[in-house]
C-alpha cells in the first residue's frame, strides 16, 4: 500500500475513535478529576504501547536521544486532553468535537511556522469553509449567539487545548528522527504519564476510586486503548506520511462520528440547522483530501 493511502486509512480510523472520546467523555468528566483520569488512561497507555514496541520493533537505544522531544509532546498533548475533558463538563458532544474541527486551519498555521509547509489557495478555500460549518454548530445555528459571539465556558477551554492539539501536530514531524511510530508514541505516552502523574498528585489521591461509577471506567479503558494508545500511533504514522493540514482534515469528520456515537448511546440527534454545519466540514474534508 502507498504511504499516503496508508496515511489516509490511519486518520479515517483515528477520527471515528476520538469521535468515541467525546461521547462518553461527557458522561464521565463532571464524575472525576481531569487530570486524574487522564494520568490513568496514560499509564494503561504506556503499558500497551510498550508491550507492543517490545513485540515489533522493540525499543532502541537511539530512540532515547534527546528525551526533552518526548517531553515537550507530551506537554502539549496533555494539555490538550485534560482542557478537553475540562470542557466537556458544560459543553455537549457534538459542539466540542466542532471546536475540535477548528484544529486543521490551526494546524496549517503552525505547520507553516514550523516546517515551512505553505497551503494552496484551494486548501485555504476548504479549511475557511470547515471554520465556518464548525462556527454554525459551535454557535448551535443561533444567528444572534454569533452576532453576539456568545460561546459556552467549556467551548473557550476546549479550544486552547485545541491549539495544544495544533501545535503538536506539525511538531511530531519535526522532532522524530527516524524512530518507528509506536516507538515514538511510547516515549510521548510515557513522558506525559509522569507529567499527569506529578501534575495531578492530589487529585489523584482524593479521587475515591471505588466509588466510581462504570461509565467512569469505561471511559478510562476506552480512552486508554481506543482514544490514547491507538490514536498517538495513529497519528503520529499519518503525520509521517502526510502534510499536516491533510492529517488534521480528518478531525472534519469527528462531529458526524459523535453523532452516530450518541445515537448508538441512547442521545438524540441536533437540530435540522446544526445538521448544516456538519455538512460544511464533511465538504471541507472532501476539499482538502484532493490531490
Amino acid at each position: 500500500m502507498a504511504p499516503a493511502r496508508a496515511g489516509h486509512l490511519a486518520m479515517l480510523l483515528f477520527s471515528l475513535l476520538v469521535a468515541g472520546s467525546f461521547a462518553l467523555g461527557a458522561q464521565a468528566a463532571n464524575q472525576i478529576s481531569p487530570t486524574a483520569l487522564n494520568a490513568v488512561r496514560f499509564w494503561i497507555a504506556v503499558v500497551i504501547i510498550g508491550v507492543a514496541a517490545l513485540a515489533t520493533t522493540g525499543l532502541p537505544r537511539s530512540a532515547a536521544a534527546a528525551p526533552w522531544r518526548y517531553v515537550v509532546l507530551a506537554g502539549f498533548f496533555t494539555t490538550y486532553f485534560v482542557l478537553m475533558f475540562e470542557g466537556l463538563k458544560t459543553a455537549a458532544p457534538v459542539s466540542a468535537a466542532a471546536v475540535f474541527t477548528l484544529t486543521p486551519i490551526l494546524s496549517a498555521g503552525f505547520g507553516y511556522i514550523l516546517l515551512r509547509q505553505v497551503l494552496t489557495p484551494r486548501m485555504a478555500r476548504a479549511l475557511t469553509i470547515g471554520a465556518l460549518g464548525a462556527l454554525w454548530v459551535i454557535f448551535r445555528a443561533d444567528i444572534q449567539a454569533i452576532l453576539r459571539f456568545k460561546v459556552g465556558q467549556g467551548e473557550v477551554i476546549y479550544f486552547w487545548g485545541c491549539m495544544a492539539h495544533a501545535i503538536y501536530t506539525p511538531l511530531v514531524r519535526k522532532l522524530n528522527r527516524g524512530e518507528p511510530a509506536v516507538v515514538f508514541t511510547f516515549g510521548t505516552l510515557l513522558a506525559g504519564a509522569v507529567m499527569l502523574t506529578a501534575w495531578g498528585w492530589g487529585d489523584i489521591r482524593a479521587t475515591d476510586w471505588t466509588a466510581l461509577s462504570p461509565i467512569v471506567w469505561v471511559t478510562i479503558g476506552y480512552t486508554a486503548i481506543f482514544a490514547s494508545a491507538a490514536t498517538f500511533t495513529l497519528l503520529q504514522f499519518a503525520t509521517l506520511r502526510l502534510p499536516s493540514s491533510k492529517v488534521m482534515a480528518y478531525t472534519y469528520l469527528t462531529p458526524s462520528w459523535v453523532i452516530v456515537w450518541d445515537l448508538a448511546l441512547g442521545g438524540t440527534a441536533p437540530p435540522a440547522l446544526v445538521l448544516a454545519g456538519l455538512v460544511l466540514t464533511v465538504v471541507a474534508l472532501a476539499m482538502l483530501l484532493r490531490d
